[in-house]
């Protein structure tokens, strides 16, 4: 299982700032992690930057026990 980190958005959505998720893929994992929090994290995620081990990658790489993949939503903000 792959350790699943959530920031911004994506961690109010979720509920949590880190869980595990199960899958053998990038894709596979966020499908998890949408199954388990819902149409509001589904809805989220094509806005959000996904990145395993601090890299951006393509969905179809390969996971593993020790991987992090992280769900990085758009932020704004800033001072005038």
């Amino acid at each position: 299982m792959a350790t699943l980190r959530l920031f911004a958005r994506a961690r109010e959505v979720a509920g949590t700032s880190s869980d595990t998720v199960a899958g053998s893929t990038v894709d596979e994992v966020i499908a998890g992690a949408v199954q388990r929090y819902g149409q509001s994290f589904a809805d989220l995620v094509p806005t959000c930057r996904i990145w395993l081990n601090g890299e951006s990658v393509p969905g179809l790489t390969a996971v593993g026990d020790n991987d992090e993949v992280a769900v990085l939503p758009p932020v704004s903000g800033g001072s005038s």
